[in-house]
């Protein structure tokens, strides 16, 4: 039958079954799913795209190698009316060098605006040309800025695309290599915008070689507000779904793992975030970053105050788990149990659902790795009170630990999780409308009761106790015919009549000489009555007396 077929699985079939979740590409899905809720909430991850507004930050110094244009005309306001005389202005020949700079200068501010930047009128007027050709003038470095400045705008907005359309890309890669630091920092800003947009138009900038000058400014700041930028900007070439190539950002690695050794929180961040990107995928992607010895700094900053840094070395790690064994074990070893408990006792909802998916891929290893789980006894309690009472994204995370403790443990590891009170919690969730989550509590309740039968015990009594029987009895109405033909299954082998006993209804009882079974005339009469209503063929009931 089917519970028998699932336990002569051998061992990697049944990892390849419950890492991650019911199977391999479940678990993917459910990464993917997480990834999207996270880039929603934009506290937790980081803006995709950034703006410059209309004065010039203090992050970045033109003063000191480019002339801002000190005339009277780099204070006037401009508006969506100056735009036709600027575009005219610019259309004009021998345009001296201050001029140019005060039409590009007028662009730029427009673009710059907080509120609603004209940028479609702005490219209404045809000028995205001549701003892409500006960032090839060399010998006008304030022209080359206030034109950078500007297309860093307007790909900060749903118009990102146009300005690779215009062939934007490879000049700005060459400026990452400018004399000037703050040309380098917005050149690192606007691909930073580019490549935040779309996976297209990341693999656009990467395939331009875009990491490697890149690298160098992180490497060899000539700022603190260049080197953070050039971070964010390093961790959205990263970014995106599907994943970019292994080879186009590998050599990010030892870089990314110097940042996490600094002190710059804002770049450790980002620079986390550019790692859990990277490790999600498949084995090589984790191994290699796990090769770039990562590893002990990540454990660490689970335990940092600073959240912003917590929740991606958290999503890092849960990359990792989510290979093999081998690569999960080495996160067990660098003591990653020990930082669990915290985590699941987080204010924040996201860090609890995160700890959680943790555990569950590590109780889908080996026997060993589960045991590791069950030793850290505050921490599995955590998880059964999670699976019961947490908020439901957290509770199906916690559902899966049990689960796949249960479904892949030694019958010893399966008793021990239901010391935890596994079978209060797989049983709660029964009467939910989430399909995969009820057979992945199907599953746990079919291990934990063959194992309770292999061990005499009476773990049949457990579950009806927490109304378990009762909830996968209406699952046998169930809509989904693979809960319907799980919740068939179960009760069938551990729920139905035991070898030689006999149904009360069905045992004959001998009333004199008279065998009766189990119904009398008044009970067979009124049962017939109710469903046939009597008519001019219907004939009195009799008991027939066989005796002799």
């Amino acid at each position: 039958n089917t519970c028998n077929n699932h336990f002569i699985m051998n061992r990697q079939d049944r990892r390849s079954d419950f890492k991650k979740g019911v199977d391999l590409n479940d678990g993917r899905r459910r990464r993917t799913e997480t990834n999207v809720q996270l880039r929603k909430n934009k506290k937790e991850e980081g803006i995709a795209k950034r703006r410059a507004m209309t004065s010039v930050p203090n992050s970045l110094p033109v003063a000191n190698t480019i002339n801002t244009a000190t005339t009277s005309s780099s204070k006037k306001i401009y508006t969506v009316d100056d735009i036709p005389s600027l575009t005219a202005a610019l259309r004009q020949p021998n345009i001296t060098d201050d001029k140019l700079v005060e039409i590009v200068q007028g662009f730029r501010k427009l673009l710059s605006v907080e509120n609603n930047p004209p940028v479609e009128k702005v490219l209404e007027s045809g000028v995205l040309p001549a701003l892409v050709q500006m960032l090839a003038l060399h010998d006008k470095s304030t022209v080359q800025f206030e034109a950078a400045w500007a297309l860093t705008n307007i790909a900060s907005t749903d118009y990102t695309k146009v300005v690779v359309e215009a062939g934007a890309v490879p000049l700005f890669v060459q400026l990452l290599s400018s004399p000037s630091a703050e040309i380098r920092e917005q050149s690192a800003w606007c691909l930073g915008n580019i490549a935040g947009d779309s996976y297209q138009l990341r693999d656009i900038v990467l395939t331009a070689g875009a990491v490697q000058p890149l690298l160098q400014n992180i490497v060899s700041p000539a700022s603190n507000s260049l080197f953070s930028n050039c971070v964010w900007t390093l961790s959205n070439f990263c970014r995106g779904k599907p994943v970019p190539e292994l080879n186009l950002v590998a050599c990010a690695l030892p870089t990314l793992a110097n940042i996490l050794n600094g002190t710059n929180d804002e770049a450790k961040t980002d620079a986390l975030w550019a790692l859990s990107y990277i490790s999600d995928g498949d084995d090589a992607r984790i191994q290699s970053v796990l090769d770039a010895g990562v590893i002990n700094n990540l454990i660490d900053l689970l335990g940092s105050d600073n959240q912003s840094v917590v929740t991606p070395a958290l999503r890092t790690v849960g990359n990792i788990v989510s290979g093999s064994d081998d690569q999960t074990q080495m996160v067990v070893n660098a003591g990653l149990l020990t930082k669990m408990e915290g985590l699941l006792d987080s204010p924040r909802k996201m860090i609890r659902k995160e700890a959680c998916w943790v555990l569950s891929n590590i109780a889908a290893g080996t026997q060993e790795q589960i045991g590791k789980v069950l030793g850290k006894k505050s921490g599995m309690n955590r998880v059964v009170e999670l699976a019961v009472c947490g908020e439901w994204e957290v509770r199906k995370e916690a559902i899966w630990v049990i689960s796949n403790v249960a479904t892949g443990g030694a019958d010893k590891h399966v008793m021990s999780v239901v010391e935890f009170g596994a079978i209060d919690a797989v049983c709660e969730i029964l009467d939910m409308q989430d399909t995969k989550m009820l057979l992945v509590a199907l599953d746990a309740i079919e291990s934990i009761l063959k194992v309770g039968q292999t061990h005499h015990k009476d773990y049949a009594s457990f579950v009806d106790e927490c109304d378990g029987l009762t909830k996968i009895e209406n699952l046998q109405e169930h809509e989904s015919d693979d809960v319907y033909k799980k919740a068939v299954g179960i009760i069938e082998t551990y729920f139905g009549t035991e070898d030689g006993a006999e149904d009360e209804n069905l045992a004959p009882a001998v009333n004199g000489d008279t065998f009766s079974f189990g119904l009398t005339q008044k009970n067979l009469e009124d049962s017939f009555d109710a469903d046939c209503p009597a008519n001019s063929f219907s004939q009195p009931f009799t008991t027939f007396n066989f005796a002799n």
